[in-house]
This record gives C-alpha cells, structure tokens and sequence, in this order.
C-alpha cells in the first residue's frame, strides 16, 4: 500500500463514506490521512506530527502503540478467533471480562450485555428497560426522557435517545416514546441564575415532564454524566442528586450513559462516581478497549437482573459479536494497564490537576467565554464579545476556524459549535500539556484574527 496522499485521498472520494460528513464537500477538499500513531501523536501521510486532543473519539485512554494489546489480539486469535454467545454458549475472555467489570464498576452492577458499540449499547438498554417494566405487569411504562442535545448513539435508537436536531431531521427521528427536556448548560441557559440554583432548575424539568406525561407512562430518565459531543457540557453540582431523587421519587429507571465518562475521564472510574449517583444501567464502550477493539456493552444492576433474570422468558435480543473473544481479550489487558499503571488514579491527583490548571490559563483570551473542565476532559466556550454571553450570529462558524487553524499547527482540538472541547489521552504527561495549551492558545489567537476579535 505504497502509495502517496493525492492517491489515498482520490481512492477515499471514490469509495469510503464517511460518518457524520458532508461527502461532496469532503471529496473536494479531500481528506486526512493517518497513517501512524505512538503515545499521544499522530502521524499523517505528509509526515506532520499531530498532538491529539481528543483520543480518537475520546477513547485511546491509554495512548497508541501498546505492544501489550497487539500481542493479547494475536495470541487470542491463534487460540479462538470467534465464536459466538448464542447457543448457550459462552467463552472465557467474555467471561473474565464480566468478572472484571462486576469488581471495577459501583456495587449496584454485577452483571453485563455485551454489544459492539455505545450505540448498540443504549439499543439494548431501551429494550431492556421496556422489558423490565412488561416483566412487571406495566407495559405502558415505555417513555424514555432524554434531553436537548445529548448525544446516545447514531442508530435509529440511539440518536432518538440522543436530542441532537440536526440527527432528528434526518429520518423520521425521534422513534416514538422518546421525549427531551433541558440540558443543565449553565453558561446558556442559567444566567439569571448561580450554577447550584439553576442546576436544581434544570433537574425539575424532569419532574415537569413526568407529570405531563403521567408517571404511570415513563420508563426512565437517560443521560451522559458529561455531555461530551453537546460540547462537554458539566452539570452543576446540584444536578445530578436532585435527577437521582426525582427518579426515585417517581420509581423510574436512571441510566448513565458512561461511554465518553467511563474508565478514568473524570478521574473516578466512572462518571456517575464523580457526581454521586447511582444509575439502575451504565452504557460502556469507547475506554473499555482504549479503542484498540470495537466492543461496548450495558452494565445492569441487580434492581432490574432480578427481574430480566428471576422471571424468566428469552429475552429476543443479541448481536452476532456480542462478547467477542478477541475484543474481550484486548479490554482484559487494556484494564489490566490502567490499573497498573493507575492511570485513573493520575487523572485525579496528577496529571488531570495539572491539566485543568493549564487550560484555565486561556480564560484571559479574548475569544474566550467561559473554561469548563474536569479530570481529563474540557472545553472553550468562544464568543464574540467577552463578558457578555454574546455568541456568534453564525453559531459554528467560528469553531470551525478555530478546528482548521488546530490541525494546520498541529493539534486535534475538536469543534461543537463554537466550543472548542478536548479529552487528550489519561498517559499525557505534562510536557504534553503544556505543548496542548500552548499550541490551543495560538491557534485561538488566529481565530480571534480571522473573525476580528481583540
């Protein structure tokens, strides 16, 4: 496959599409080609290096290049390549994996349903929490309430569940019984308001809602800890115990989706510890392998296994890879380093800290609104007039400068709208930091030339 960037990208015009693309627009301006990765850099086919910012897709927690990974996936490969879990059938790396995920995720789950994906993950969720409640002897119970702009997948599931409008214009979205309340984005929406007051705000829409619905119709109540790709927006902290109370007032299910948050982002292992809640489902994926394997699942708590499991009935739902052996195999040894490594730890007391210190350092930039951030995960929120909340009249233009200027010099930074968000891998060390920051604050100030602020 020697060939040079011209070919590789003319070959992608012609055959790949890409997810979440304008594909005209990309085949005009033709697109990136990485052809390497080590640590937390990436390498094109032009030969720049580029510092990434974002993981991949906020997963390779534990950087690229992990020789330990490659030769668990051969070895499992030689040994049993597939074999699926149907059938009554089951294999040891899905089993120890099971094993494992009982002992590091809250007390409240000791069992999973393996999927390929956080989005098939939140799929299998919906059933289950629709066939928890039928179990129950109240099939009307099927309404989900999700919230504006969360993002739970691109499936037909998944993106209803998610509130992205954008993804709702394009096919028929959302399904039927899934509705949408507030997001807790204070910097927007709270300004008559201190973050504890309006985070108790935005929790009660939820108690509105159910009672607009009628509480004997809603299932459950879904969220992501962080709003990752809505533009890592964090709760206040009166949130999330206001969200548990109301759940449990109303005697509904509350699941986390713990794809962005789970494995150490937020310097607990999972998001929910962080806040101090206790969901009835977690969604996992993304840092379960560090992304060197596609594999999620949904972690279930003994609440809802005692019924799925103690009243019996096939429950008509699977996926050809659920459990994979050699995807298991690679998350066994990728959660055996960030233990040994204590990699979650480090994003609590150490390099998290440091990075959070850091990125604070760009508040004083003209561009900059507000700085959000926890452990290893952050965001820029750019405006148009400093102090004032004024945001740009052509929301997402600017970001999109911004994301250009960041890969033109260097750096993966990647745009939600106008905010600039970044969840750079938990092995970064602070000499990456501050290249991180350094390189942020250059490229913001390009952006504060090109649309003439400052």
């Amino acid at each position: 496959m020697n060939r040079n960037t011209r070919e590789w990208q003319e070959l992608d015009a012609r055959h790949y599409l890409h997810p979440f693309t304008d594909f005209r627009a990309l085949a005009k301006e033709g697109s990136r080609v990485i052809t390497r990765a080590e640590g937390v850099y990436l390498h094109d086919s032009e030969g720049r290096q580029i510092l990434d910012g974002m993981s991949g897709l906020w997963c390779v927690n534990i950087g690229y290049g992990r020789a330990e990974l490659a030769d668990v996936a051969a070895r499992q490969m030689r040994e049993l390549p597939y074999y699926n879990s149907f059938f009554k059938s089951a294999h040891p790396p899905a089993i120890e994996l099971a094993r494992v995920l009982a002992e590091l995720t809250p007390p409240q789950f000791k069992r999973v349903f393996f999927t390929n994906s956080g989005s098939e993950a939140n799929d299998t969720i919906l059933r289950m929490t629709r066939r928890y409640w039928d179990l129950l002897g109240q099939p009307q119970k099927s309404v989900v309430i999700s919230r504006i702009n969360a993002y739970h997948g691109s499936t037909m599931a998944g993106a209803s569940l998610g509130g992205m409008a954008a993804m709702h214009a394009q096919g028929g979205l959302p399904i039927p019984g899934i509705v949408h309340i507030e997001q807790p984005y204070w910097y927007e929406n709270g300004v008559d308001a201190t973050p504890a007051e309006y985070g108790l705000r935005a929790a009660r829409r939820l108690a509105e809602k159910i009672e607009e619905l009628g509480p004997e119709r809603v299932a459950a109540f879904i969220g992501e800890p962080i709003q990752g790709a809505g533009g890592v927006i964090i709760p206040p902290e009166t949130y999330w115990p206001e969200i548990q109370r109301i759940c449990r007032e109303y005697g509904i299910l509350l699941i986390a989706d713990e794809v962005i948050c789970g494995f150490g982002r937020t310097g607990r292992w999972f998001g929910c510890e962080h806040f101090g809640f206790e969901p009835d489902f977690m969604t996992i994926a993304k840092g379960i392998t560090s992304g060197y394997q596609p594999l999620g699942g949904a972690m279930v708590s003994d609440r809802v296994a005692e019924v799925l499991v103690g009243k019996g009935g096939e429950f008509h739902h699977g996926y050809t890879w659920s459990g994979h052996p050699v995807a298991c195999a690679v998350a066994l040894e990728n959660l055996a380093i960030v233990r040994r490594e204590k990699l979650v730890d480090r994003a609590r007391e150490d390099i998290g800290p440091y990075l959070q210190k850091r990125w604070q350092e760009l508040a004083d930039h003209p561009l900059v609104g507000e700085v959000r951030g926890v452990g290893m995960i952050g965001a820029l929120e750019l405006v148009a007039h400093k102090g004032s909340r004024t945001f740009f009249r052509n929301r997402g233009d600017t970001g999109l400068i911004c994301r250009d200027h960041c890969f033109a010099n260097g750096l993966v930074m990647r745009a939600v709208r106008d905010t600039m968000i970044i969840a750079p891998p938990l092995v970064m060390e602070r000499r990456h930091v501050d290249e991180l920051v350094e390189k942020a604050r250059k490229c913001l100030d390009l952006t504060a030339r090109d649309v003439g602020v400052g």
